[in-house]
């Protein structure tokens, strides 16, 4: 499963980033993917620092790691 959190404030969002475009690829392959939009968040250090621990379980997760 692909794990994705974005900002809906992200100014990058409507001209660089379609995350919804990606999330219909992801369908059309049968991909499992979990877009998390959160409400408020930019594409600032703030917004990549307060989900980081997630991203890092999930890959730990997806590579049988565990603590």
């Amino acid at each position: 499963e692909i794990l994705i959190d974005q900002g809906t404030e992200d100014v990058f969002l409507d001209e660089q980033l379609y995350p919804h475009i990606f999330e219909e690829a992801c369908e059309a392959a049968g991909q499992p993917l979990k877009l998390r939009r959160q409400e408020g968040y930019d594409h600032g250090y703030y917004f990549i620092s307060t989900f980081m621990a997630d991203h890092l379980q999930h890959h730990a997760k997806a590579l049988g790691v565990s603590r």
